[in-house]
């Protein structure tokens, strides 16, 4: 894994930025990956408080199961003893790209399952009430 180059001498007190991980590790076994300026940073589900240098950075993320889902990016600036807000949404559908942004995200797909699950739940309760009629 590569780090982080080492900090200038003389730099000013660091930013941060408050990365919010949507989601929840009981519904998804996978934990988003996130990078900033394509630097792997460990996060969890819920808020991540990463201390970063003052200046524009970028921030990503994805997941991984058989293949690379879920990308998003976003930019963010932050000077020193600032903090940046973001959060970030992983895909239901692996097919899926995520969202990243300012403010809460709505997750990516979930409308379609959900539709998709109560097509399927109406289309058998109803050839059950069609087989009692009959």
């Amino acid at each position: 894994m590569t780090q982080p180059p080492p900090p200038p001498a003389n730099q000013p007190a660091p930013g941060y930025l408050r990365l919010h991980l949507q989601g929840n590790a009981m519904l998804s076994m996978i934990t988003p990956s996130i990078t900033i300026d394509g630097y792997p940073v460990p996060v969890r589900y819920g808020e991540n408080t990463i201390p970063v240098y003052p200046g524009q950075h970028v921030v990503a993320g994805q997941a991984q199961w058989m293949w690379t889902y879920g990308r998003a990016q976003h930019p963010f600036a932050v000077g020193p003893n600032e903090v940046a807000e973001l959060w970030y949404a992983a895909p239901v559908l692996t097919f899926l790209d995520g969202r990243i942004g300012p403010q809460k995200q709505s997750i990516p797909g979930l409308v379609g399952l959900l539709t998709f699950f109560a097509a399927v739940l109406a289309v058998v309760f109803l050839s059950v009430f069609l087989l009692l009629l009959l």
